[in-house]
């Protein structure tokens, strides 16, 4: 860490009393994760309400990922032009609007504009409150600084599902959307009587306006990929393969004219920091088996399982309550104990629980569809704040706000790019399973023939009962691919943890700097 302090935004001079300003962080936070998830529960309402096609409602979730995925690396930049209160202030205020808009939608096509507008303000604020909680909290406390905002961005996407369950079955799809005004409201007066930044200086270096088109071209062409390339059959598609391209030519070009330039929108040279390269992989597939996984299980718990989205909400909820006790212990003692050995235990204990949900049936129970998804809390919770205090803390902080929104975004990537792989693996393997499965099933087998005389009188003709079976199983199957992949994927996390530097228990900030 720098020894001088600088009176930018990113140098640790936010002021004001802790436990208010953590407090309106993680409401803030809160209410923005929790809305990542909560319109999925309602999607079917919406749809019904507008009349939408079935391959265009999925714009309602794509729209608010793609404005995410663009605002997010640019945070930093944001940040050192406005300064932590004037962004964080805005961002909650055009999210609150946003939410407002989302909730008065006359047809699908405002919605998404609505909800693109929401995006924007929600993924100001998921990286903003960690770099101001960093910022607030001196080096040795930045574990527990790690696991409050940890405690939100884990938290929020397990509530979301039940919340707006809840709401929908009380009221109409609407109030998952003007639920967040009223706390929106007392967010943003209380962020800005609460955080103080004395001393100030806004950036005034010019503005990399070719960073910033290229990135919002590159971004939101590869989100799309991501999230509509299952649906549309990938490279089949004429508008994938032309996203596609856009997205490499984009991306690729911005990546060069970042590093090149002088005042780059994002700098892409905090990189050359071994423990936050790592640190960001370990976060990366992190994501993937976050989001990736929950994909998979939703889809597994309602379409083998035919669980309601209450139902599957709930066994998220229960399941999440470990992390709720779980974050702030390993927050205390994750700057005492050498992070490696926390993401050890981490990333194998979610490579487990990955295990485990390659192992359910179509029989399986309640309690056997709880039990993975609590394993898997239980290492989230281990792995979400060492990696955060291991790749963060041992940057400059006037590097922190850049570094912050990268950070945030590899995790959004790599949760979209698990779902549209597990999306892919599931569709793939439910045909190739079931051409399989077809294969060893003859009229000629003793076995087949008894299973047919039993399904006599059953009120279905009995080939149609096995052909059901074969299809039921072959999901099961393809859905049992898709944990294992998960599983692997997490578990290479275990290679970039040898990256990271030894943890820097009991390490405090230089005077200043806190």
């Amino acid at each position: 860490m720098a020894t001088t302090p600088t009176l930018d935004p990113d140098d640790g001079q936010v002021r004001g009393p802790k436990v208010a300003i953590t407090i309106v962080a993680m409401l803030a936070a809160l209410m923005a994760m929790i809305d990542i998830s909560i319109v999925n529960v309602a999607l079917t309402d919406i749809r019904a309400s507008f009349a939408t096609p079935l391959d265009q409602i999925g714009w309602v979730s794509t729209g608010y990922m793609m404005a995410n995925i663009v605002i997010i690396p640019m945070t930093g930049w944001f940040q050192r032009r406005f300064g932590f209160r004037n962004y964080f202030v805005g961002s909650i205020i055009l999210f609150t609007i946003a939410s407002a808009l989302c909730g008065t939608a006359w047809d699908l096509p405002s919605l998404v504009v609505f909800r693109i507008l929401q995006g924007l303000g929600g993924g100001a604020i998921i990286p903003t409150v960690q770099s101001i909680l960093f910022a607030r909290y001196p080096r040795a406390q930045h574990g527990m600084a790690a696991g409050l905002f940890g405690l939100g961005a884990i938290t929020g996407p397990l509530l979301g599902p039940t919340i707006g369950g809840y709401l929908i079955d009380a009221s109409s799809w609407h109030w998952i959307f003007l639920v967040n005004v009223p706390f929106g409201i007392v967010a943003a007066i209380l962020a800005w009587r609460v955080i103080r930044e004395p001393g100030f200086v806004a950036d005034k270096r010019p503005i990399d306006g070719w960073g910033i088109v290229l990135l919002a071209t590159g971004m939101p062409a590869l989100q799309y990929v991501l999230e509509e390339g299952n649906r549309d059959g990938w490279f089949e598609s004429t508008t994938i393969l032309v996203l596609a391209a856009v997205a490499v030519i984009a991306l690729a070009t911005f990546i060069v004219h970042e590093l090149e330039a002088e005042h780059p929108v994002v700098d892409l040279r905090v990189f050359k920091n071994r423990g936050y390269a790592a640190g960001t992989g370990i976060n990366f597939l992190t994501g993937l088996a976050l989001f990736g996984s929950s994909y998979l299980f939703s889809l597994f718990c309602g379409s083998v399982m035919h669980y309601t989205a209450l139902d599957i909400g709930r066994v998220f909820l229960l399941a999440g309550l470990a992390q709720i006790v779980l974050m702030p212990l390993v927050g205390k003692f994750s700057t005492r104990i050498d992070p490696r050995a926390l993401l050890l235990v981490g990333v194998s204990v979610v490579g487990l629980s990955q295990f485990l949900g390659a192992q359910l049936t179509d029989q399986a129970s309640f309690r056997d569809l709880v039990m993975p998804q609590l394993v898997r809390a239980i290492g989230l919770a281990f792995i979400f704040i060492p990696v955060s205090v291991a790749a963060l803390s041992d940057l400059p902080a006037s590097a922190r706000g850049n570094a912050t929104g990268l950070f945030n975004l590899t995790r959004e990537l790599g949760g979209s790019l698990g779902t549209a792989w597990m999306g892919k693996v599931v569709a793939d393997g439910m045909v190739a399973h079931a051409a399989d499965l077809s294969q060893h099933v003859t009229v000629y087998d003793p076995i087949v023939q008894q299973r047919l005389a039993a399904y006599q009188g059953s009120g279905l003709p009995a080939e149609a009962i096995v052909e059901l079976k074969l299809r039921a199983q072959s999901m099961v199957m393809s859905f049992e691919d898709g944990f294992r992949i998960a599983m692997v994927a997490i578990l290479v996390g275990l290679f970039l943890v040898i990256l990271l530097k030894r943890g820097m228990a009991g390490a405090e900030l230089p005077a200043g700097a806190h």
